[in-house]
């Protein structure tokens, strides 16, 4: 019987080794006269073990990591084509305490399936939803998933359904859905994670919401510096294509939807629904004024629904398994999973999906591991660049939408980074200014110019140039930024800045200035 060997070709698997890593294996396989073949599979998020080699055994598939392109020749010599021993092999993968005390649904087949096979994907339970979906009405399929409580998981948590059916009830002669695959967050990858190992999760919860809101045309906007899950995507839909799951007749129902793949413009600010818009249409990525509203006038000035990508790729167990399964995890007006990237100075990076409600310190603690470095952590950002800084006083903090804002903080997009206790929190709040400052669009002042005068305040502060001051003033731009600003870009820096200055002052505090030897 013919083995079955799973190399990732994610991109972080690849930026550690695995393309070398899959050649060394297939080399092994034809000098040995083996009956093996290579499946290029998705990452399944334990980072650090990557590259991450599987076999498929009758016990089920073994893991080993992390494999280097020199540990292969000993790794065939120990047999581990049969899921032998090794000092690699870290048992059965669905073993792994990492993975197995995770929620799996956005994330079911990444890692599992060969990303680029449908065979694969119907065998895992694809395409389940869109086939109830084309035998329903518009209505009842923006009811379910506005039952289910599924919100935004690009950052602002708005619900997925208000905003379906907002353009379900408008006029226009066409309408669009487009996918914000822009994730220019730190420490973030679930977008990048799903399009490389699971595009047609994508690719049905698009169509799922074409054919709610009367939408035939939609687009997938990804950053332009993940060339690996464009190309990944681009022939994912030509082959959805081929299938009929996209086209003039959805599996064979009256509904039509197609969509195209783009290459974003490099620009932060294009993460931003609006400016993503006028960047799709070929124009310079500044951010829109609201109203109106993309789902009124969005695309070419046509209702138009702007879902991120890990909402979108939720939307199809939603339809497979009801709204109340789905909403039947989370707390709160929180509900379903959520996949938390962790980052930074952290022993276990990666994706850990999850049901809403995990306190902040387990996640750093209990399943991060705490830091590589062995130090104590000083500070985690949640929400990328633009999230709040929580000391250790609030990893009681649970993981929902209101409670992180109740203590000023933000999910955002669910990517956590950490730090020890080396950081300097004044550099961190500057470069959160410097950030807003590079990245600006230039539409609105506060954002502009409020940003390059933090940067230059935080400078004075860290000259020991009147602190209380300068503190003073930094506090006064960031109130200015987060009530003025257009768009979240100016509006959400005064978070990471406050935060920093509020919860560890001491970083802030003047340094006694020393006389040079004469």
């Amino acid at each position: 019987m013919t083995v079955t060997i799973f190399v990732p070709r994610d991109a972080a698997a690849l930026a550690v080794g695995a393309d070398k890593v899959a050649r060394a294996i297939a080399t092994q396989i034809e000098i040995r006269g083996l009956d093996a073949r290579i499946v290029r599979n998705g990452s399944r998020g334990m980072f650090w073990l990557e590259p991450l080699v599987e076999v498929s055994t009758e016990r089920g598939r073994v893991a080993y990591g992390q494999v280097k392109a020199s540990d292969v020749e000993d790794l065939f010599d120990a047999g581990f084509l049969s899921g032998s021993d090794h000092p690699l092999c870290l048992g059965l993968t669905e073993e792994i305490p990492f993975l197995r005390q995770q929620t799996r649904l956005t994330f079911a087949r990444c890692g599992i399936t060969d990303p680029l096979s449908l065979d694969d994907y119907r065998h895992f339970e694809g395409l389940k939803g869109l086939e109830k979906v084309v035998k329903m009405a518009p209505l009842d399929i923006v009811r379910e998933v506005t039952d289910s409580g599924l919100r935004g998981r690009g950052g602002a948590g708005f619900p997925t359904g208000i905003k379906w059916k907002t353009v379900l009830d408008a006029a226009g002669p066409q309408k669009y859905i487009v996918c914000n695959a822009d994730e220019g967050d730190s420490a973030t990858f679930a977008d990048r994670m799903i399009m490389e190992g699971d595009p047609f999760v994508l690719i049905e919860g698009m169509a799922i919401s074409g054919i709610a809101t009367g939408a035939t045309k939609g687009y997938v906007y990804i950053r332009s510096e993940y060339p690996h899950a464009i190309a990944v995507m681009r022939q994912a839909v030509e082959l959805a294509r081929k299938a009929g799951i996209l086209g003039a007749t959805v599996l064979g129902s009256a509904h039509a939807f197609d969509m195209e793949i783009r290459s974003g413009a490099g620009a932060y600010v294009c993460g931003e629904e609006t400016s993503l818009l006028n960047s799709l249409e070929g124009k310079r990525g500044i951010v829109r004024a609201k109203p109106p509203l993309p789902a009124l006038q969005g695309f070419l000035g046509q209702p138009t629904v702007v879902n991120n990508v890990m909402s979108l790729a939720s939307v199809p167990v939603i339809m497979d398994r009801g709204a109340a399964f789905y909403r039947d995890f989370g707390m709160g007006r929180s509900r379903g999973t959520i996949p938390i990237q962790i980052a930074g100075n952290v022993k276990h990076g990666g994706l850990y999906e999850t049901a809403f409600g995990l306190s902040l310190g387990e996640i750093v603690d209990r399943i991060g591991g705490g830091t590589a470095t062995g130090r104590p952590v000083k500070a985690v950002q949640v929400g990328g660049p633009l999230g709040a800084y929580f000391p250790r006083a609030l990893f009681d903090t649970p993981f929902d939408y209101e409670a992180f804002a109740a203590r000023d903080g933000l999910i955002g997009h669910a990517g956590i980074t950490v730090f020890d206790d080396t950081v300097d929190m004044l550099k961190q709040a500057r470069f959160a200014m410097e950030f807003c400052a590079v990245e600006s669009c230039g539409k609105c002042t506060p954002c502009r110019i409020g940003s390059t005068r933090g940067v230059e305040t935080a400078d004075r502060i860290m000259a020991g140039i009147e602190p209380e001051k300068n503190k003073a003033l930094l506090a006064d731009l960031c109130n200015t930024m987060k009530f003025g600003s257009l768009c979240a870009l100016g509006g959400f820096t005064p978070y990471p800045v406050m935060s920093a200055m509020n919860h560890f002052p001491e970083d802030f505090a003047p340094v006694p200035m020393v006389e040079a030897a004469e």
